[in-house]
């Protein structure tokens, strides 16, 4: 008598739980990891603590205009925005990148390849602790900001609305871009060469350590290509009086033409990581 084997209802659904499950496991031994490294912990995570300090104490005599009502615009209300939009920058991009680098090099994809641990729940662990750094980091920030800086928050609740949807694309769209950049070092050891240069120039041109207006135009445009540009004038929006619209490209905080930037690279970076990622490198 012969007997046939019928798919359970919902297989695939338990699949899924399962990766998300292990994801979110995964997530928390990302986080450790990330705060186990000392280097990392600097020049990600408290890299714009430090250069918020830097520049709000060196320009503390200096003022960036006034509001309607006559408050002066401090070095530290002024870049704090800024320094927001680099620290998503650093949490996603270069810490992905690098970190992704490093674990094909030294093998770690290798032995992940060979486990149970289904590639989701890996992306969801990269994701997720780019996402639970980068609001640590936003949180540091902003308590630094407000407390010691006497930074103004934000009054209005459509602005802190705003916050959270630059910041939660912002973040999504720099860690897939991260790990498409991972592919590019040729090794472990020359990802933090690679990689931090070119976030580096990313800030200079993007309105992070230098007003925007300030730039030749057409440096001006060729930063807008970038995303790190549209983050920035976003968190401006957030925490910046009205009054400094007018430095922003055409007088506008156009958050409609941030979220279509953001939303153009996330694309854009999913296609490239999806074309150029491997458990392990080709050349290997």
């Amino acid at each position: 008598m012969s007997t046939t084997t019928t798919p359970r209802p919902g297989l695939s659904e338990n699949s899924g739980a399962r990766a998300v499950r292990l994801g979110a496991l995964r997530i928390g031994y990302e986080v450790r990891a990330y705060f186990r490294q000392a280097d990392t912990v600097f020049f990600t995570f408290l890299f714009p603590v430090v250069m918020l300090t830097i520049f709000s104490v060196s320009f503390s005599e200096a003022s960036f205009g006034q509001t309607a009502s006559g408050d002066e615009i401090t070095a530290a209300w002024f870049f704090l925005p800024a320094m927001l939009a680099a620290g998503v920058l650093l949490s996603g991009l270069q810490n992905l990148a690098i970190d992704i680098a490093m674990e094909k090099s030294d093998g770690t994809l290798k032995r992940l390849a060979g486990s149970p641990l289904p590639i989701v729940s890996y992306f969801i662990g990269k994701l997720g602790q780019s996402f639970v750094t980068g609001l640590l980091q936003a949180g540091v920030l902003l308590l630094l900001g407000f407390t010691v800086f006497q930074v103004p928050p934000p009054e209005n609740a459509e602005n802190w609305v705003t916050f959270a949807w630059v910041f939660t694309l912002g973040v999504l769209t720099s860690a897939i871009l991260g790990i498409a950049l991972s592919a590019v070092p040729r090794s472990g050891k020359s990802a933090t060469a690679v990689v931090i240069p070119i976030v580096l120039v990313l800030q200079f041109i993007s309105g992070v350590y230098l007003r925007f207006s300030d730039l030749p135009e057409w440096l001006q445009n060729f930063a807008s290509i970038f995303p790190l540009k549209w983050m920035a004038q976003g968190m401006r929006s957030v925490f910046l009086p009205d009054e400094l619209v007018v430095l922003e490209q055409n007088e506008s905080w156009d958050l409609p033409g941030i979220a279509i930037a953001l939303g153009i690279w996330l694309v854009v970076g999913l296609i490239v990581a999806r074309l150029t990622f491997r458990w392990i490198r080709k050349d290997s």
